[in-house]
């Protein structure tokens, strides 16, 4: 009987050493850093690996790489979201998106997709053919409210992404006011951004934000949309991208914008990381750090951690 005891509290025992080496293994993930310098108009000095740390999940984490997203072997997509409920006085700003994607490098595949009905349906494929890509540029032409919730739409696009290459970045820019039209007061617990945020983190995209008003007498409102731009700035923020805005009222142009976000996609890397993975693969927070002075760094606060050796 003693020596049955003991079996069973050694089978025990190594029972439970597995299930904490299964929940306490080690994970893996990558994030796209931009790093830019501080003095406008100068281009960064490289960086290296040894000047870079980070923190994932508040605890000190292993960089496994750190490569300069630069020339033809720098895959990049990038997807122009639009709101369908924007107002047609986007037409005025066609000549900045055709300037935008025109200027992108030739490796670059695009798309123009439409926010409706929380779907972000593409109006053609990804494709490097710009031209293609210009071709399928249209007015919005939708209602107030036509496009659901833009979160909806950000969360259908990171689950449906048009690619499995996931060796290129995947880089968004949504043109929206950001009103949630399911929950229009500012909530930062917001569910459905949450979602948004989780997914696009999980789809490993980097998603930017300009400002422009949708149809309808609710989204003139301040209140409305200062809490679409807290919603925007919360999504653009995690995911390592950036808010763009003047304020209320459409901006005279959007060639500034553009410009911000074709500098950033010009000084990026690619970071690779291991780290511990308690449990299941999960979107964990990221802190990155970089020594030395001089450079602004932007990377995203949230990063999905997937388990070592699991399959790009």
């Amino acid at each position: 009987m003693k020596n049955r005891i003991v079996a069973i509290s050694m089978i025990a025992g190594a029972l439970l050493m597995t299930a904490l080496a299964f929940s306490q293994s080690t994970g893996q993930g990558r994030a796209v850093v931009t790093i830019l310098s501080k003095q406008h108009g100068e281009s960064p000095a490289s960086v290296s690996q040894q000047a870079v740390s980070i923190k994932v999940n508040g605890k000190e984490s292993t960089i496994t790489s750190w490569t300069p997203l630069r020339g033809p072997e720098a895959r990049l997509e990038l997807v122009i979201l639009i709101d369908s409920a924007a107002r047609s006085s986007l037409g005025s700003q066609f000549s900045e998106i055709e300037h935008f994607i025109n200027g992108l490098p030739p490796n670059t595949k695009a798309a123009i997709a439409y926010m409706w009905n929380g779907r972000a349906v593409f109006a053609g494929p990804l494709t490097a053919d710009h031209a293609a890509v210009l071709r399928a540029l249209h007015l919005p032409g939708g209602t107030p409210g036509s496009s659901a919730s833009p979160y909806f739409c950000l969360s259908d696009l990171a689950k449906n992404w048009p690619s499995g290459d996931r060796g290129a970045r995947r880089e968004v820019v949504m043109v929206t006011d950001g009103v949630d039209n399911y929950e229009r007061r500012f909530d930062p617990e917001d569910p459905y951004v949450e979602a948004a945020i989780n997914d696009s983190v999980r789809a490993g995209l980097v998603v930017y934000s300009i400002y422009w008003l949708n149809q309808g007498l609710a989204d003139s409102t301040m209140y409305a949309n200062n809490a679409g731009q807290s919603l925007l700035m919360e999504v653009t923020e995690a995911t390592g991208g950036e808010n763009l805005w003047n304020g209320i009222g459409n901006p005279v142009s959007m060639q500034p914008f553009f410009e911000k976000i074709a500098r950033r996609l010009e000084n990026q890397y690619e970071l690779g990381f291991s780290a511990r993975l308690d449990g299941k693969p999960a979107a964990e927070t990221l802190k990155v750090k970089v020594g030395g002075s001089g450079v602004e760094v932007t990377a995203p606060k949230q990063v999905f951690v997937d388990r070592a050796g699991a399959a790009e």
